[in-house]
This record gives C-alpha cells, sequence and structure tokens, in this order.
C-alpha cells in the first residue's frame, strides 16, 4: 500500500506539471481573425467587389471571398498541438495590385491576439495592409 502512494504521489506530480506547461500554450484559445476592406473605390463601382481575398492553412482553406469596401472576411481558428499554425492570405486589388501575407503565424501572433477579445484585426488598404490588437492603433505591416 506504500508503494500505492509513492507511486500516486509521482503520477501527482507529472500531471501537475504536464498541465502547467500546458497552461503556457494557448491551444484552448479561439482565435479570431478579421481582414477588413479599407481600399479606396477609385474606379470600381460601390456594388462591385474590389477586392478578393483567398486565405487557408495547410489544413483549412477558408475560401475565397470577393470583398465590396467595408467588408469583413473572418474566420476562427486555434492553435495546433506542433504549435505551427499558420495562415496565409493572397489579396488581389481589382486591376491593380496583388500580394500575399500571413494572417496568422503562431510565433508573432499567439500573444499579441490574445489582449483584445483574442482577435488579430487586419485593414487592406492603398498603400498595404495594417494589423491591430485593439482596433484602435494600426501598425503598417505589408507593403503591395
Amino acid at each position: 500500500m506504500g508503494n500505492f502512494k509513492g507511486v500516486a504521489l509521482q503520477l501527482l506530480l507529472v500531471f501537475s506539471l504536464f498541465h502547467l506547461s500546458f497552461a503556457k500554450i494557448n491551444w484552448f484559445y479561439n482565435y479570431h481573425i478579421h481582414i477588413r476592406n479599407d481600399l479606396p473605390l477609385l474606379n470600381s463601382p460601390p456594388d462591385q467587389p474590389n477586392l478578393y481575398l483567398h486565405c487557408r492553412s495547410k489544413n483549412r482553406d477558408i475560401g475565397e471571398k470577393p470583398m465590396l469596401k467595408g467588408q469583413d472576411y473572418t474566420w476562427d481558428t486555434k492553435i495546433n498541438f506542433l504549435h505551427t499554425t499558420l495562415f496565409f492570405c493572397n489579396a488581389r486589388w481589382v486591376d491593380r495590385k496583388r500580394m500575399s501575407f500571413d494572417a496568422f503565424t503562431v510565433g508573432r501572433d499567439e500573444q499579441r491576439c490574445l489582449h483584445y477579445h483574442n482577435s488579430c484585426m487586419w485593414s487592406v488598404r492603398e498603400d498595404g495592409i495594417y494589423f491591430s490588437q485593439n482596433n484602435a492603433t494600426w501598425e503598417y505591416s505589408y507593403r503591395w
């Protein structure tokens, strides 16, 4: 019986350490990725999409979305077990420019997107793509 207590204590210690290591990794958080079309209309009619976004990861294709000015492209994700979650997007500004960018990557976004309701917010603008973690201050991140 004494040996059982020792084994149980060891198992409890291992479980506690295992649980603490999981607590540091945000596997259980649901991250919300938002990409807003803030491009000027220029020669585009207001009822025609002026931006096309296609976002995906290695295992999940979110799909292509034609976007009108002011529209939001949104999806949720969790961090995978291997801690390698990455979503990238191809953006096409109709008759103007194309580019690819990382919309969510664990190393860069795991902590910074936790501050405002677990959201990563992006704004596609005339000079490039901006990031915000609070929907108030915007950081220039990608150039066309």
